[in-house]
């Protein structure tokens, strides 16, 4: 693509995410959107402000925390939040835990899919009736089956095959008391669109999307961090590697990527010729099975 083509590219999707969020507003009594610290989050963080400033976005923020993410992005998060000057909602899977509704075999478990039970339990306490998230179709095949605006029954759960059309991008937003719905403004965007979106933009990311020095253990084709949730096993062998993060989530699942991309142009040229998923290639926890993350979305995961 020549450099105007790629802006009337991204300039239609920002069109498009930029009218789904203020249909949201509009149609939704009490929406929120969920923000990480992650690109994608960030990403959206910048539609909002291109939708609703120089007014106060029409919704908090809020971030299910596992209580094992990289203090790289908390810091990060907690930042951006206080420089918009927009309300963060935190909930904690660890009080989950504690209240006894999640639980886990060993502390070193993944908390990536224990997240489903905390966001639940924090649309109840604050009558949600839409989460405004940064999933895109391309990232794995459950999420290509979302709607834009996904509904999710009673009891939190997303089934496929009860979706409603989106033609013309006529979105239905109504739902009953305990019903809601999740909201992908950024469904149509690819990872090389949201990297191309940062660079036009200049939108400050956590630090560990760029290429930096980090020991990692080789296993089951990954690259896994070494850090006290993810110990070197017998007869592995460490290495001090130049990586990145394409993706960020808890810390026992997400694994960075062989990388010299220290800036935004160097990860544009690296994303227009990978041939794998961010999550295909960072996640712990999709390698199992392909329908992992279909089962987690039927449970409640975001």
């Amino acid at each position: 693509m020549t450099g105007a083509s790629i802006n009337s590219h991204l300039d239609w999707l920002e069109s498009e995410a930029i009218y789904i969020l203020r249909e949201v507003a509009a149609e939704c009594e009490r929406p929120v959107l969920l923000f990480s610290g992650g690109k994608d989050s960030c990403v959206l963080l910048r539609l909002a402000e291109k939708a609703f400033r120089p007014g106060r976005f029409p919704f908090p923020l809020m971030h299910i925390d596992t209580g094992h993410n990289f203090d790289e992005v908390i810091a990060f998060r907690d930042r951006r939040a206080g420089e918009l000057g927009e309300r963060l909602i935190v909930r904690s899977v660890e009080d989950s835990i504690k209240r006894g509704t999640v639980v886990l075999r060993r502390e070193t478990d993944s908390r990536n899919a224990a997240q489903a039970v905390t966001l639940l339990e924090s649309i109840e306490e604050f009558g949600f009736d839409a989460c405004i998230g940064g999933a895109r179709r391309d990232e794995e095949k459950a999420r290509a089956k979302e709607r834009i605006f996904s509904f999710r029954d009673e009891f939190g759960q997303w089934d496929p095959k009860a979706q409603r059309p989106e033609l013309w991008n006529l979105y239905n937003t109504r739902v009953h008391p305990g019903e809601n719905m999740r909201v992908f403004p950024i469904s149509n965007w690819t990872e090389l669109d949201v990297w191309q979106y940062i660079a036009r933009e200049s939108i400050d990311l956590p630090e560990i999307y760029y290429a930096h020095q980090r020991e990692v253990v080789r296993r089951n084709g990954l690259l896994v961090p070494v850090t006290p949730l993810t110990r070197p096993g017998e007869g592995d062998q460490v290495e001090t590697l130049s990586v990145r993060f394409r993706t960020v989530g808890d810390i026992s699942c997400t694994c960075p990527v062989a990388s010299e991309a220290a800036d935004v142009t160097a990860i544009i040229a690296e994303t227009a010729v990978t041939d794998i998923t961010e999550r295909g290639a960072t996640r712990m926890d999709d390698q199992t099975s392909e329908a992992s993350m279909e089962r987690r979305k039927k449970e409640g995961y975001f």
